[in-house]
């Protein structure tokens, strides 16, 4: 069922449409007034809320507000690759990522569950491939739109696990078509 972009289900689910939810709904209520940039209160959100906070900041490309949502101890399972561990290697994933690749996520639905600690979310990745990634076809500034979903483990209001799938084969004939 389509809901309007802001908009609570009953079962724990919220729909967002790109930048819109950046600090928008209960969200924007955990931040505090200040002249400085507002610092999230990470440690009073839902494990949804913090899920749409990270994809917001995703979407402003603010790296260094997805930081602050992780743990120290971030383990990142990255789509038919290994698992980076920590925020230093996670914040070494968001650089690369930057220089090869500017992404947009659209049409996002975060779920959550009667276990505070889990939250889900599936999207629409709209992306232009930027520098060639090794071992990846070369990058013309290809442009891409795929479907994707990610896993996410919250505890003590950090983000504790990411897990992203999307087709990799789909990924790879849109930028060698």
């Amino acid at each position: 069922m389509n809901r309007p972009v802001g908009t609570k289900d009953p079962f724990c689910c919220s729909t967002i449409k790109g930048v819109q939810l950046a600090l928008g709904g209960s969200a924007s209520k955990r931040l505090t007034n200040s002249r400085r940039k507002p610092e999230l209160r990470t440690d009073i959100m839902t494990a949804t809320e913090l899920v749409e906070a990270y994809f917001a900041a995703f979407n402003r490309g603010d790296t260094d507000a997805m930081l602050a949502m992780v743990s120290d101890d971030i383990a990142h399972h990255v789509n038919e690759g290994g698992v980076r561990t920590g925020k230093e290697a996670f914040a070494e994933f968001n650089a690369h990522m930057v220089r090869c690749y500017r992404e947009k996520l659209e049409d996002i639905v975060v779920f959550g569950s009667s276990d505070p600690t889990r939250a889900a979310a599936e999207f629409t990745v709209h992306g232009e491939y930027l520098a060639t990634d090794e071992g990846l076809p070369e990058a013309k500034g290809q442009k891409y739109q795929l479907p994707a979903g990610s896993f996410f483990t919250v505890s003590s209001g950090r983000i504790t696990r990411i897990t992203t799938y999307y087709n990799l084969s789909n990924w790879i004939a849109q930028v060698s078509a």
